[in-house]
């Protein structure tokens, strides 16, 4: 087969960036021909003999919108020119403007739109108005990005949802979770005093970007007054945050110990007792499921996408982010329990083990090649393979 993956980057260290590297290195493993429409891809696989890297730089163009735009542009045109040449074309939402089978979509731009934590909401600047024109413009683009696709994977239920809420027939929606390196995080100990964290004291752990509401730390914070004998760790850039003075003002400087942008994460998880991630707005949290594959209990909420994943058995979703007192309640319930959460750390892990890079990339290429066997079943409709008519690989039945 001839795949051909459409992205901004296929690397790690990049979030849908890695999913793609996973995906690219199986599909290499399985002995078909990629060609890679991308701005950065890692030197392994540029230098593999089964891919073709063809180059589309946008680094030299200010803002991330107009480089969006660009890259759309450059790579349409290359598509339109060679996709004859191509079995199977896989895009992220709305990074190209040329039909693909498969279209993997990580964020729904109208869903974020409507939430209350966008941050047009919060900035009446031109910052917030350009965040605003961002997400209006991507909103738009998206859904004809998706009404052209033969099948659209979303990266979480949640994800599933927003797109059936803006038209996508539930039939044509694949849910392909993403995936964890179960040999980065993983159970163990680490050294609190060596990562600068306080010794002989239950420490949960939030980690995002602290400068704005949106992933909701100012929750937590309340909560915690309700909980004294917690400690805290945020990770996360604190310039500009506002969360350190909230967290004094509560009371709780003693208690709550911001570390910065941190690289060590798998250590740090290591070190503390449980994760804590109410976010008002998340499409697929990556951090969750490296939490559950680090062993630990999860506190989270369903407006965090991905938080379908944790079970009674491993943590606990609130019905509602902004809950203070239920998540008070919660933490209070791990608190109290130290035999607890030693259970749930262990059905954690069980749970992020199902979900490996080696197992999500193996799904979507299982479904890459379903396509390509259908379509070669249909080959004598002689119909293009932009507007040619698919049975999925699986029943209307299965994916509801």
């Amino acid at each position: 087969m001839k795949l051909c993956i459409v992205t901004h980057k296929i690397k790690k260290g990049d979030g849908q960036g890695r999913v793609n590297y996973e995906v690219a290195n199986e599909a290499i493993r399985r002995g078909h021909q990629l060609t890679l429409l991308a701005s950065e891809v890692a030197p392994e696989l540029e230098a593999n003999s089964q891919v073709n890297w063809i180059p589309i730089p946008v680094k030299d163009y200010p803002t991330e919108f107009v480089r969006n735009f660009v890259f759309a542009q450059k790579s349409t045109d290359w598509l339109r020119k060679h996709r004859s040449e191509i079995d199977l074309v896989k895009v992220n939402g709305a990074i190209n403007l040329a039909a693909a089978d498969v279209n993997a979509v990580h964020f729904v731009h109208s869903s974020w739109l409507r939430s209350p934590v966008h941050i047009s909401r919060n900035r009446r600047d031109f910052y917030g108005f350009y965040q605003w024109l961002f997400t209006a413009f991507n909103a738009r683009w998206e859904k004809q990005a998706f009404q052209k696709a033969q099948v659209v994977v979303a990266v979480s239920e949640k994800v599933a949802h927003e797109l059936v809420n803006i038209g996508v027939p539930r039939s044509r929606i694949r849910v392909i979770v993403n995936g964890v390196d179960l040999d980065e995080f993983t159970p163990g100990e680490s050294d609190r005093q060596k990562l600068g964290l306080p010794e002989n004291v239950t420490l949960a752990l939030f980690a995002g970007d602290i400068r704005t509401p949106r992933k909701n730390l100012d929750t937590v914070l309340h909560a915690l007054v309700k909980v004294p004998d917690l400690h805290l760790v945020v990770v996360g850039h604190t310039q500009n945050s506002p969360f350190p003075q909230l967290a004094a003002s509560l009371g709780l400087s003693k208690r709550v110990h911001f570390v910065g942008f941190r690289r060590d994460i798998p250590q740090i998880m290591q070190a503390v007792d449980l994760f804590v991630f109410p976010s008002r707005y998340e499409a697929c949290s990556l951090v969750l499921l490296e939490a559950l594959s680090s062993g630990l209990p999860v506190i989270t909420a369903t407006a965090t996408g991905g938080g379908e994943l944790v079970t009674p058995e491993c943590g606990i979703v609130l019905s509602n982010s902004d809950d203070s007192d239920a998540l008070a309640l919660a933490l209070l319930t791990l608190v109290s329990s130290p035999t607890l959460i030693k259970q749930m750390g262990k059905a954690a892990r069980s749970v992020a083990e199902q979900h490996s890079w080696t197992t999500m990339a193996q799904t979507y290429v299982d479904l890459f090649e379903e396509l390509s066997k259908n379509a070669e079943h249909r080959s004598d409709t002689n119909l293009s393979p932009s507007t040619r008519p698919i049975t999925l690989p699986f029943s209307a039945t299965e994916a509801n």
